[in-house]
């Protein structure tokens, strides 16, 4: 007697179990006729079938090696998937082990005429997805074009009136009067606390300094709504004036580490680590005596009171000119360039076969699909809610950009170096002080009585940073290759060293 084993699935987590339990009836009642008996059933529940990622599927194929069964029996072909060229391997995958695919509903004949009608099955199945994604994409579109609300939470300050986004003038005078304070020097902590003492609440609770800040970094306060590279200027009304959005905006970023150390250049701003308690040292500035102008760099920790760390200041001259007379010393001994550039070339090699980025790209685009398809199909279904628009709008959105970073990621795998190109490079940094620090210092790690300098391998390519001639940077920790001393003030002993590249 012949044996087959059910594969059911449906798309869309608003369809119920009723789906599943009638491709059972249909493929149970097929298998009757025909004499065929059922051994097992797999079932995907809210699973796209444009991809394959999908457990009980995978689990189907894996125990199809034992050889137990003759058949994989679906209600029609397009259970089975929607994509013709996985549907073209998995079903050699099943053949190579003895089983055939059947459909309930579709009747093809096991002759050459047979093997044309299933070709055209699959390939209409995978164009009415394919179709139906395009068209939903240009709704969605077209939606955003004449400046329609699209589902999902309400800015603070604005409403919803029928489909437009219209200003609640009740919430819009606090964001107004927030963008005010701020561009007029009042601190974000004395704001929420004027806030708080006047009674004016944020979604029910006292504001925190997250919701200030989202609120004043917020680009559609001022009327402009961006989506990938769409600019949309008719879907948020101006709330706050363009001048004084880009005033908040300018002092948002210039303060975001630390406003006295913004004037000047901290070459090693979110570099220097404090060795005793982990938190990051900041550029500080300070006046001495006799009125001389005096910066450091200062543990976090300490300036807060996050911990109990008495890591003392130390000034920025002193620390920046150990750090390059050290990296350059180090980076200019050929027998350690000639090891950089040994090394770098290696994990090069190895980067290349195991595109760590690509992988976790690609899975996220298979991910990103199999929502898309799923809300896809809730619309094909008439299930088109507000939250459901504004999902699938999410959802294309972050499709074109891992689309896009795929492309740069391939691209870079086009491009290797040679050991000439990584020696030029560091050449060419080790005679520019502030690029050598930028682009090849990961870390600066200061104890009380060592410094700890790591540095940055430069193995990626980066089409659009020309300052750096197309390095990207990351850390590569290879292993210790040196240790010294130096008598350098503030510090009264001996300064322990040590460099990692």
């Amino acid at each position: 007697m012949k044996t087959a084993v059910i594969y059911a699935r449906y798309s869309c987590d608003n369809q119920t179990e009723q789906s599943i339990d009638g491709q059972l009836r249909v493929c149970e009642e097929y298998a009757q006729r025909n004499n065929i008996l059922i051994l097992n059933t797999y079932i995907d529940r809210a699973m796209t079938g444009t991809n394959d990622n999908r457990p009980d599927f995978q689990k189907m194929l894996k125990d199809s090696s034992r050889k137990e069964w003759n058949y994989v029996l679906v209600y029609k072909l397009d259970r089975f998937s929607r994509n013709k060229y996985e549907t073209a391997i998995h079903k050699k995958t099943l053949r190579d082990n003895g089983v055939k695919v059947l459909s309930a509903m579709e009747n093809i004949p096991d002759t050459p005429e047979g093997i044309i009608l299933e070709s055209l099955l699959e390939g209409m199945n995978q164009y009415y997805s394919a179709e139906l994604a395009q068209k939903v994409s240009r709704g969605m579109k077209e939606t955003r074009r004449k400046g329609l609300y699209q589902g999902g939470a309400v800015l603070y300050g604005y409403k919803i009136d029928g489909r437009k986004i219209v200003i609640d003038e009740n919430d819009a005078e606090v964001v107004r009067y927030m963008y005010k304070q701020y561009a007029n020097g009042v601190f974000v902590r004395d704001l929420i606390k004027d806030l708080t003492d006047k009674g004016i609440l944020y979604k029910g609770k006292p504001f925190v300094k997250n919701s200030v800040y989202n609120i004043l970094r917020n680009e559609k306060y001022s009327g402009v709504y961006k989506h990938g590279e769409e600019v949309i200027d008719n879907m948020y009304p101006q709330i706050v004036p363009t001048d004084i959005y880009e005033k908040v905006r300018m002092k948002v970023t210039n303060n975001k580490y630390g406003k006295k150390s913004v004037k000047i250049d901290f070459l090693l701003r979110q570099k220097l680590i404090c060795g005793n308690c982990g938190q990051p040292m900041h550029g500080e500035s300070g006046t001495t005596r006799n009125g001389t102008k005096i910066y450091y760099y200062k543990c976090n920790g300490r300036k807060k009171r996050i911990n109990d760390c008495n890591k003392g200041m130390i000034r920025k001259e002193v620390i920046e000119d150990i750090v390059t007379k050290t990296a350059f010393e180090e980076l200019s001994n050929p027998e350690n360039m000639s090891y950089i550039v040994n090394e770098l070339l290696q994990i090069q090699e190895m980067q290349l076969k195991e595109n760590s980025v690509l992988k976790v790209l690609t899975k996220q685009q298979k991910q990103v699909e199999t929502a898309i398809n799923n809300m896809v199909n809730a619309v094909e279904r008439g299930i088109i809610t507000n939250a459901t628009s504004k999902r699938l709008k999410e959802l294309e959105s972050q499709q074109e950009l891992l689309e896009r970073q795929i492309l740069i990621e391939r691209s870079k795998q086009a491009v290797q170096f040679k050991a000439s190109d990584i020696r030029e490079f560091y050449e060419k940094m080790l005679h520019e002080p502030k690029m050598l620090i930028t682009y090849l210092i990961k870390q600066v790690v200061l104890y009380d009585d060592k410094i700890k300098i790591q540095f940055n391998s430069p193995i990626r390519i980066s089409p659009d940073d020309e300052s750096c001639r197309g390095f990207s940077f990351y850390s590569e920790t290879i292993e210790l290759i040196t240790f010294k001393w130096a008598n350098t003030k503030p510090y009264t002993q001996k300064t322990q060293i040590e460099c990692y590249i």
